[in-house]
């Protein structure tokens, strides 16, 4: 099933691209009005408008009917007519009674930054989940503002706002739309079970789990993809990648983990979109290890750094085992290089470079096996001697009279399993070997 893209009567799209600034939002740690505003063009454009021009306020609070002020309103009137556009895009969430008012002033389609990422995701999903997870996320998003949406949903020509669901679904009464949700999210609840039990079957084989997370474009895919070498597609625009893939990748010491690229995040993300993609994203819930991948090259990094935070954090995942990659490090200045943290456990790379791919497969290899750890094992006890290769990589080994002694970098996993049986074979520990030492 694939999702089809129209356009207003045939046309381009020819948007204004509005924001408002409020102190409330300038006192926010990751906002930047003038970033966020770039951002909304590359959203535009991506979704394929035309962006002619943009226009910003700042305002003690946002007009509970215009959301802009009567004035600029009027502003934003006249710049729609001088440039021909059809649409108004807004750089903020707006309820069903301001863009009803918008509407019926400014005489165009209005569409804000929420509508705009989920109209980018319902071009991007190609499989029946991805399709599925976009029409649930715009049906909970129309649901409260259906008496908002007068021309647009008049507009049979579709275009941004209008993908995925189609005119039809959303012209049906409040009580259609809750069956069609109903319906959405018992589909969904199939994919769960089936991902679940996915899930489980990895933990019983004791698979080591990776998840790829990052802000949009910071290269997640290409990275999955060179390491991989999976089929995936990779462009430089935002959200390239929607589905999230899974790959096992084979370490240097031979052990195979699963890496897996996930959906890329953005300012502002809409909560019915986050909704919608939880089960998805619950991937990086289970992994052991995220890497979260950044563009090193941004202008806005530590603001992309800080949602990609947030994120996590709402995803009950900020807790979790975590290596910074520094991606791009080729397209950076000496002075970006100079600025980037050195908080935590980060590399800087590009996905490009073969040695910076083996440093990170070196990194998760370390993550996996954890300290190294020193037995002492009496040479008739064969099963033992062979667990010591299972439990991880040996380094060392030598005869001491009797016994054999192992230097052993443990894999963490496999040595939970069988912790118990060295801890009954233990009779003391070896003297002045150091507390890692265990003999059996």
């Amino acid at each position: 099933m694939k999702t089809t893209t129209h356009s207003i009567d045939h046309e381009l799209e020819r948007a204004v691209l509005m924001s408002l600034v409020t102190p409330q939002q300038k006192r926010e740690q990751s906002y930047s009005a003038e970033y966020s505003l770039d951002e909304l063009v590359s959203l535009a454009e991506t979704a394929g408008v035309e962006v002619l021009t943009t226009l910003s306020q700042n305002k003690e609070k946002i007009d509970s009917k215009w959301f802009v002020g009567k004035g600029k309103a009027a502003e934003l009137k006249e710049l729609i007519e001088e440039h021909g556009a059809n649409t108004a895009i807004f750089d903020q969430e707006l309820s069903g009674a301001q863009v009803r008012n918008l509407e019926e002033f400014l005489d165009v389609k209005i569409i804000d930054r929420t509508q705009l990422i989920l109209d980018i995701f319902a071009q991007r999903a190609k499989t029946r989940e991805g399709i599925i997870q976009v029409e649930l996320a715009q049906l909970s998003y129309l649901l409260p503002r259906l008496s908002g949406q007068g021309k647009n949903l008049s507009r049979l020509g579709g275009g941004i706002g209008t993908r995925g669901p189609g005119e039809s679904k959303l012209e049906t009464d409040r009580r259609h739309i809750r069956d069609r949700i109903d319906e959405l999210k018992q589909q969904l609840s199939e994919f769960v079970k089936h991902r679940n039990l996915h899930r489980e079957r990895r933990k019983k084989t004791g698979v080591f789990q990776v998840a790829i997370v990052g802000y949009t474009n910071a290269g997640k895919s290409t990275l999955l993809r060179q390491m991989t070498d999976a089929d995936v597609y990779v462009e430089n625009q935002l959200f390239a990648t929607l589905d999230p893939t899974s790959r096992m990748l084979k370490l240097p010491g031979g052990k195979e983990i699963v890496l897996t690229d996930t959906v890329g995040f953005i300012q502002n993300l809409p909560h019915d979109l986050v909704a919608a993609f939880r089960a998805t994203l619950e991937e990086v819930c289970e992994a052991d290890l995220i890497l979260h991948v950044v563009d090193s090259s941004a202008d806005m990094l530590e603001t992309q750094m800080h949602v990609v935070k947030q994120v996590l954090t709402e995803l009950n995942a900020h807790g979790k085992d975590q290596i910074t990659l520094f991606n791009k490090i080729d397209q950076c200045t000496p002075e970006q290089i100079q600025m980037l943290s050195t908080e935590g456990d980060f590399l800087r790379m590009s996905a490009y470079n073969e040695s910076d791919l083996a440093q990170v497969c070196e990194l998760i290899e370390a993550r996996l096996m954890g300290d190294s750890k020193k037995f002492r094992i009496p040479v008739e006890k064969g099963d033992m001697i062979s667990l010591m290769y299972r439990i991880g990589e040996v380094l060392e080994n030598e005869v001491e009279g009797n016994d054999m002694v192992f230097q052993v970098r443990i894999d963490k996993q496999e040595y939970e399993k069988i912790s118990h049986l060295l801890t009954s074979y233990a009779t003391d520990q070896i003297p002045d070997e150091g507390e890692n030492e265990l003999y059996v």
